[in-house]
């Protein structure tokens, strides 16, 4: 939750502005928070894709911003912390040894159509270089193929922890608060303005 502080002048004019307009104080409140949500969330992307060396596009899916509606006071900002496909972090290189993407390697790992339609990162589970401490959040088998058919083809799809953006996100939603009450002064500037003409 971000909570913004004002100065008691400055909380003074913005209850004044909301009781002479208060249809366009909201209006403006709205817009100041759905312009940060979005900021945040395209420099929190690009920062957590920098840091991690993963593609900016598989941080965006997982980054969603809920704008709120009119007569809203909260925005959401979620992001989703299960460990994400190889495949997703950026180009997929087979290799002689394994499978390399974005510059981490994963011995013994191919790159092929096992389950589904979509090529994918797996390992064989009796690999030599397979270990359930080595290839965290690994799924074994796929849902398209039936218990009878699993046993055929021993393999998992290697996947890649995402857990230690918790620290980026924090320090972004701690400069939000900040960006929250610039943006809320441009709206409520813009708002009076039009209110003015009118």
């Amino acid at each position: 939750m971000i909570e913004l502080k004002f100065s008691l002048a400055d909380a003074r004019k913005l209850e004044q502005f909301r009781q002479a307009a208060p249809k366009e104080a909201a209006d403006a409140q709205r817009r100041a928070i759905n312009k940060t949500l979005r900021w945040l969330r395209t420099h929190m992307s690009r920062a957590i894709s920098r840091r991690d060396r993963i593609a900016v596009t598989a941080v965006r899916q997982r980054l969603s911003a809920y704008a709120i509606r009119p007569g809203g006071k909260q925005g959401k900002l979620w992001l989703g912390l299960d460990p994400l496909e190889a495949s997703r972090l950026g180009k997929v290189r087979q290799t002689s040894t394994g499978v390399s993407v974005a510059g981490r390697r994963f011995r013994g790992a191919f790159y092929q159509k096992v389950y589904g339609g979509k090529p994918d990162v797996w390992i064989r589970t009796h690999s030599k270089h397979f270990s359930t401490s080595a290839y965290p959040g690994v799924a074994m088998g796929g849902p398209a193929i039936d218990e009878g058919m699993a046993g055929r083809f021993p393999v998992a799809k290697v996947k890649v922890s995402i857990e230690d953006v918790r620290e980026e996100f924090e320090q972004w939603v701690d400069r939000a608060a900040e960006r929250l009450a610039v943006v809320l002064q441009q709206e409520m500037r813009y708002a009076m303005m039009k209110a003015i003409q009118r």
